[in-house]
């Protein structure tokens, strides 16, 4: 198989960053005024894990398409990692976003689109009961919170690799098969190994052992890893036999499908028949504008009408005041009945598989170790030989050199993926020449990075 000339691939990479830097002296103007206010330059920190010595600053995005402002305009593959699943300021989110906002933003009333998106969740997803939050972290601590409640344990479980947005006790890890606080976590409150078991993914003899003692009160998981390492699939009858133990256990399971909503409209939940207690939905739903909701059985429904709403119920640390705003809601209704369809989605899929066939291509023809993984109209590539099956292979594959030239060489090419980790969206304003161009230029790289 081809091999990396590591001396090849540092000249190439300094190389295509001078590039990437001459070419943008306005997004570097700008990121060092940005220095002078914002620290590290940046609004948010992973803000700065953009390959290049700055970020490229946003002018505008639509659909498929972001322009930076030096006027460069990318085929955007990132987007948002995933918060824009369905294509930049989708028209009927947009329309229907002009309108709220003439009409009042937010009150801490409901409003009818509450009752409509509620409705509309139920039927995509197969879960009677649904709450609102601003975002998938939100959603996630609250569903703990409620999971301890109902149960009485005191305790989580997570997988080591996985991702829930800045929920304090799944930021966790194992190391050399012991349970850790994850590396990087900033000031945590409190030691997450105290409360939190984590245990490898695909591991069915490692859940059963966690679970046997009855004292946790969930079981909070992605579909599939992703994010903080690159997809993780399960292995058959994965889900089958989590579901089962989760149940002998009288253990909840929590599904959060935050990033996997790109398998299909009902998510990998309805796509695979998984049943979860409670579901939880960020970044997407809203198509772009901050919100999330969480569904539950109509048990648990039932369970936490008991405790949050019953006579004197004085409820702590469940949501916020611009929880369900009147924006966030019409937003939610319009992505729900006319952006996320049936069709947006057979088309994303469909080039979500163009994407993928295109990437093995390249690869075989080459002849490198790697392999490409695709969740519907999600797909990422890895510089490795075969799938990991747990997080801590997925961490041991990774080569964050190589990523770094990769996603160099395409934003300098008009092509955007996401910094983090080599996932690419295909979005309904994604069309087949976005597609092939993509291949293109990510073809170009490897002869390049191979001197073919």
């Amino acid at each position: 198989m081809a091999t990396i000339d590591r001396s090849r691939l540092a000249a190439l990479t300094a190389s295509e960053s001078e590039r990437y830097a001459a070419a943008r002296p306005r997004s570097r103007a700008l990121f060092e005024r940005a220095a002078r206010s914002l620290v590290g330059g940046v609004p948010m920190q992973w803000m700065s894990e953009w390959p290049g010595p700055f970020p490229p600053f946003m002018a505008e995005a639509e659909g498929a398409r972001l322009t930076d402002i030096d006027g460069h305009r990318y085929i955007d593959f990132c987007l948002g990692d995933t918060g824009a699943m369905f294509g930049h300021s989708p028209p009927a989110v947009a329309r229907v976003a002009a309108a709220q906002t003439a009409k009042g933003l937010t009150a801490m009333l409901p409003s009818e689109n509450a009752v409509i998106v509620a409705e509309l969740l139920a039927q995509r997803f197969a879960l009677p009961f649904w709450q609102m939050a601003l975002s998938a972290t939100d959603a996630n601590r609250f569903v703990l919170r409620l999971a301890r409640e109902i149960t009485g344990r005191p305790k989580i479980l997570v997988f080591n690799g996985c991702y829930h947005g800045t929920v304090d006790e799944t930021i966790v890890s194992l190391e050399n098969g012991k349970p850790r606080s994850r590396r990087g976590n900033v000031g945590p409150a409190f030691d997450p190994t105290a409360d939190t078991r984590v245990i490898e993914f695909n591991d069915l003899a490692a859940l059963e052992a966690a679970l046997a003692d009855r004292k946790v009160a969930c079981v909070l998981t992605e579909p599939a890893l992703t994010n903080l390492t690159g997809v993780v699939l399960p292995d058959d009858g994965y889900h089958a036999a989590l579901r089962a133990i989760a149940r002998k256990t009288g253990t909840l399971l929590i599904i959060d499908e935050t990033h996997t909503i790109s398998t299909g409209p009902g998510g990998y939940s309805r796509a695979h028949g998984l049943e979860p207690d409670i579901l939880v939905l960020g970044k997407p739903i809203a198509g772009g504008i901050p919100a999330a909701v969480f569904g539950m059985t109509d048990t648990i429904g039932g369970q936490v009408r008991e405790r949050l709403y019953g006579p004197g119920a004085a409820v702590a640390g469940i949501g916020g005041t611009l929880t369900a705003n009147a924006l966030a809601l019409a937003a939610m209704r319009a992505t729900l009945t006319e952006v996320a369809t049936e069709a947006a989605y057979d088309h994303m899929i469909r080039l979500g598989t163009r994407l993928a066939e295109g990437i093995r291509a390249v690869v075989r023809r080459h002849d490198l170790p790697w392999y490409v993984t695709q969740l519907g109209a999600r797909v990422e590539y890895r510089f490795q030989p075969s799938p990991p099956r747990t997080g801590t292979e997925a961490r041991a594959g990774a080569d964050s050199a190589v990523d770094r030239f990769f996603h160099l060489w395409c934003l300098n090419r008009g092509v955007m993926v996401t910094p983090m980790h080599n996932m690419l969206l295909a979005c309904p304003a994604t069309s087949e020449a976005d597609i092939d161009r993509h291949n293109e230029v990510f073809g170009e790289a490897v002869a390049a990075l191979l001197g073919r």
